[in-house]
């Protein structure tokens, strides 16, 4: 006999999550072919290195697969020791992420909370937002200008509350960026008791195509609540094994490890960022693969007659004067995947990765296509 079922109500969810909703990803090449009976598709929406990733790090990977049965060193000695050699600083200086999003998280569960407020920037990275939400903190979205963090707007909202201010240089998804002075400016500006999160995922790209682009490394002299935070989803191509890093003083680096989850940087992840930190050639083809094909890509839009922005990244934000949802499907249909940002209040916008040579001049076809 089955047992009687019995109406039982599910457990509430607490009241500051209730309007959080999940990071939308980039939409996968295999649901577009399947959706469009399509044989080849491109995706150009979630800023991956189109190079696939570093080969040295595959063969590091290869070589410990065989260890997959062991759990990984959970200090990660080797790879922030090879960190701390190329950076110049102490390895009790870094921390290790699952991507460098999750040390954002941790950063905002460590310091931020319902009477200590976040900071930032109107069309910064929406991860920022979210995080906050999940540490129940206040949120102060302070407005660009022209698409650039306006820091005099971000320094003057600081209060006796404000626990942390996060900085994306470049920015996600504008692709602007900020001049050395204009960020030291700012760093001495805000009172060194308010954490402020500089996340430079995109260094590699940004220093490769502005002589002037501030690295954050050199600006912690002095301002021991400045956070800079890295990855090697990237320019270094290893997106799919999802690592990231922290440099901070080591008080922070203490208070973070508290709340870190243990082994959150795999075996298989450890040894791939070991190697892909030595493999100097690839960078150096991605980053000048980057630089030609922002060329190709700001050329065709030009051409094409769409407003963009200056980027220093790896994708290009375009305003398609259309609505983008719109425009980001018929493009599906063409077997291009771009990202559409309504979700960020810019109802007509495309973010666009920068791919391939060949992968370039079939977006422009393709938004040819569709917009004219």
């Amino acid at each position: 006999m089955s047992p009687k079922s019995v109406s039982v109500a599910p457990p509430a969810l607490n009241p500051h999550l209730m309007k959080l909703q999940p990071y939308p990803p980039g939409k996968p090449i295999e649901e577009v072919k399947r959706e469009f009976g399509l044989d080849e598709v491109i995706k150009l929406a979630s800023n991956e290195n189109p190079l696939g990733p570093s080969p040295r790090a595959m063969k590091a990977m290869a070589a410990v697969a065989a260890e997959m049965h062991l759990y990984p060193d959970g200090a990660a000695f080797y790879l922030r020791d090879a960190l701390a050699k190329k950076l110049s600083v102490s390895p009790n200086e870094l921390i290790l992420g699952n991507g460098s999003d999750e040390i954002a998280l941790l950063l905002m569960l460590a310091y931020a909370g319902p009477t200590r407020e976040v900071i930032t920037s109107q069309y910064s990275f929406i991860r920022y937002l979210m995080e906050a939400e999940l540490a129940g903190a206040p949120v102060t979205l302070v407005p660009m200008r022209d698409m650039r963090h306006d820091l005099k707007a971000i320094a003057a909202a600081v209060n006796k509350r404000t626990a942390m201010i996060c900085l994306d240089v470049p920015c996600n998804p504008t692709g602007s960026t900020l001049t050395k002075r204009e960020l030291t400016r700012f760093l001495d500006a805000v009172p060194q008791d308010v954490i402020i999160l500089l996340d430079q995922a995109y260094f590699e790209y940004a220093a490769a195509l502005d002589p002037d682009f501030p690295d954050g490394t050199t600006l912690r002299a002095r301002r021991p609540n400045l956070v800079v935070t890295r990855t090697f989803s990237k320019a270094y191509g290893l997106a799919g094994l999802r690592l990231g890093y922290a440099i901070a003083r080591p008080e922070i680096v203490t208070d973070v490890n508290r709340i870190r989850p243990p082994f959150n940087a795999n075996r298989m992840v450890q040894a791939a960022g070991i190697a892909a930190l030595g493999d100097a050639a690839f960078l150096r083809r991605a980053t000048e693969s980057n630089r030609r094909g922002m060329a190709q890509m700001v050329k065709g839009l030009d051409k094409l007659g769409i407003r963009h922005w200056p980027s220093v990244a790896n994708f290009i934000l375009t305003d398609v004067g259309r609505d983008c949802r719109e425009v980001f499907t018929e493009l599906l249909k063409l077997g291009v995947v771009t990202r559409p940002m309504a979700g960020y209040g810019l109802a007509t916008h495309l973010r666009i990765s920068i791919g391939t040579r060949a992968e370039n001049a079939k977006c422009l076809a393709a938004m040819k296509t569709v917009l004219q």
